[in-house]
């Protein structure tokens, strides 16, 4: 039987911590418990505690999640993490689409004082508009039509941990309203109740877009912005970083081979060179997607360039749709039809400017596109829109 003694208690004693727990089977004495707090009769689960550096993610050591790369902008990056680590303050770390803003939310964490409370991710751009409000502040039994009991919000949830919020570009101004006022003052109410609460919560935040360009064309509210600004974190994409391209494409090597129950040997300086000639606009996920796909392909114990397949990778990647953007129509009997890039361009120009130039909302132009706001700010730089 487990010794409860040397657990440490979190979350209103509702989530329990053990500490050291040695690689073998152990056994539990375990209680369910409503939101009435009222608890089931104890019953014993068995549970077995093993080692495997298929699990040792990110750290070398095991200890937690690290950033991989030893380049100057990451160190400077890191640096910043772990100054502001040690204090409550609120974060917002943005950067562009895959460059780790979610991991670096979790090294935070896990490096703060409320390292030992849960970590709770919503991706509010996943989240409906109308949902959103009860999804972060929990609805009372009643509150609309399918709130048949109530619920705990995320807020409640993280409870002397951390929220991380994803894509807040992406939130209504109803639901920035209510961030701010439990940014001030650490309360907030449940959708559909009058009570005020109120929680111990580290909030995270992270964006891909520009809320200082969503503030001047009114999609983002200006006081929360500056209520973000406390301390703001910018992760630099993989194309301004190279040197950490070889740590990262060893690390996805190995733990790729791992999961997949292959032998392959590190990476060779021909291949590690091969893939620092590119600028990866996907930043650090579109590496690791390119090493899972080359181990997976791989039939010897080494990686090839011939596995590799990164110049027809790079150019199905972004080789002819950037160049479509400026090229003129190959021959007169084409001469009007636009090239699909230079199609999608004057087609986002005139919703954006049928809707004003507003993006979110629900008469903004990602709403009339079908596209999250965040998807729609991407285009816009990525086809080089700018508000005249």
């Amino acid at each position: 039987m487990l010794i409860l003694h040397n657990s440490h208690p979190t979350f209103r004693e509702k989530r329990t911590v053990y500490r050291g727990m040695p690689p073998e089977n152990h056994t539990v004495e375990v209680s369910a418990i409503d939101r009435d707090l009222n608890c089931s009769v104890p019953a014993d689960a068995r549970l077995s505690v093993q080692t495997s550096k298929a699990f040792v993610h990110d750290g070398t050591d095991g200890k937690g999640r690290v950033l991989i790369g030893k380049s100057n902008a990451l160190k400077a990056f890191q640096y910043r993490l772990a100054e502001v680590a040690t204090t409550d303050l609120t974060v917002l770390i943005f950067g562009e689409t895959g460059v780790g803003k979610g991991l670096a939310a979790r090294v935070l964490h896990e490096t703060s004082r409320h390292g030992d409370g849960p970590f709770v991710h919503v991706n509010c751009g996943a989240v409906s508009e109308s949902l959103i409000n009860s999804e972060l502040f929990g609805h009372e039994r009643g509150a609309f039509t399918s709130a048949v009991s109530r619920r705990l919000g995320k807020v409640e949830l993280a409870g002397g941990g951390t929220l991380f919020l994803d894509e807040i570009g992406d939130m209504s101004f109803r639901t920035q309203t209510s961030l701010l006022q439990f940014l001030d003052d650490g309360t907030y109410e449940r959708v559909g109740g009058s009570e005020t609460l109120r929680a111990r919560t580290r909030i995270v935040a992270a964006t891909n877009c520009n809320l200082k360009e969503m503030v001047e064309a009114g999609d983002f509210r200006e006081d929360l912005y500056y209520r973000f600004q406390v301390f703001p974190l910018y992760l630099r994409p993989l194309r301004e970083r190279k040197e950490d391209i070889p740590e990262l494409a060893e690390y996805f090597r190995h733990r790729v081979a791992i999961r997949q129950g292959k032998q392959i040997a590190p990476l060779s300086t021909v291949i590690v060179e091969t893939l620092q000639t590119y600028d990866w606009p996907g930043n650090v996920r579109e590496l690791e997607h390119l090493i899972q796909r080359t181990v997976t392909i791989c039939r010897g114990s080494r990686i090839s360039l011939t596995d590799l397949e990164l110049g027809s990778y790079r150019s199905r990647m972004d080789g002819k749709a950037q160049d479509l953007v400026r090229a003129p129509p190959a021959a007169s009997r084409n001469r009007d039809i636009a090239p699909l890039a230079e199609a999608q361009r004057r087609h986002i120009i005139k919703v954006l400017e049928t809707t004003n130039w507003r993006i979110s909302g629900a008469r903004g132009a990602a709403a009339l596109l079908g596209l999250p706001p965040s998807s729609l700010y991407g285009k816009m730089r990525k086809l080089d829109i700018r508000r005249p």
